[in-house]
């Protein structure tokens, strides 16, 4: 990649790491739609997951003090289960399909009832969010909006949510990082430059977010949480659809099909 190409991307990783520095998500969503448009999938899910971890760990390291470590250790549970069920059959998906994956994610997360509100602190729950997540996960490079309903039932405030969740997040990113790195057929390579400064703009965005995070309410927090997936899932939605269908609408316009 030439220089500028490196230092746009990395201007652009320390706004996306500043989103989830507030949000605990939204960030990485932003991220790994652009990456996936210049990048080939494996590739951009390993970048992916070294701006992730980044990211997360540096906010984990934050908010070390509002870490809630038991729903983390469920969680990693889950994850090892799906890591070991994915490298037997070493699946990649398209990109159409992992753009429509990043937009329904969100949605298929707020369907659940509203009575339903899982307990963060019990292992089998936690097994059964970490299994779903890491798959979304190794499918789409993110699970963000669907790991937030795994804290529904759980009393936290907006640092504990970001802080756990941030552990949650690094653990998944990892996995990714071996999965596409290490365990696929077509396993990625990473220039070490554009690592290094991935992981510099992650920390840099982060660290700035933290005191807007201090001075937002819970009912802010969530307030624009919410207005910024929902946008950000409808373009994917409509990005990945328009990537699904431009082949055989170009072939019949080509081929003088459409008039």
């Amino acid at each position: 990649m030439t220089p500028i190409m490196i230092a746009a991307l990395g201007l652009l990783m320390v706004a996306t790491a500043f989103l989830s520095g507030l949000f605990g998500m939204a960030g990485g969503l932003i991220l790994i739609g652009v990456l996936l448009a210049l990048m080939p999938l494996p590739t951009a899910m390993v970048l992916h997951a070294i701006t992730q971890m980044a990211s997360n760990g540096w906010r984990a390291l934050l908010w070390r003090s509002h870490i809630r470590w038991r729903p983390v250790a469920n969680y990693m549970v889950g994850a090892a289960i799906a890591l070991a069920a994915w490298s037997i059959t070493r699946y990649v998906p398209d990109k159409p399909t992992a753009l429509l994956l990043l937009g329904v994610t969100p949605f298929m997360a707020r369907l659940l009832p509203s009575n339903v509100k899982p307990d963060p602190d019990r292992l089998w729950q936690g097994t059964v969010y970490g299994t779903i997540c890491m798959g979304l996960m190794l499918m789409t490079g993110v699970s963000g909006p669907l790991l937030d309903t795994f804290f529904l039932g759980g009393d936290f405030g907006r640092r504990e949510k970001v802080a756990t969740k941030a552990m949650c997040q690094l653990v998944s990113h990892f996995t990714k990082l071996i999965y596409f790195g290490g365990v696929i057929d077509q396993a990625a390579s990473l220039d070490p430059v554009l690592a290094g400064v991935a992981i510099a703009a992650s920390m840099l965005g982060t660290t700035l977010a933290r005191r807007i995070l201090e001075a937002m309410t819970d009912q802010q927090f969530i307030a624009w949480s919410n207005k910024l997936i929902t946008t950000i899932a409808c373009y994917y939605i409509a990005y990945g659809g328009w990537l699904m269908v431009r082949t055989p609408v170009l072939a019949a316009f080509d081929k003088g099909g459409l008039q």
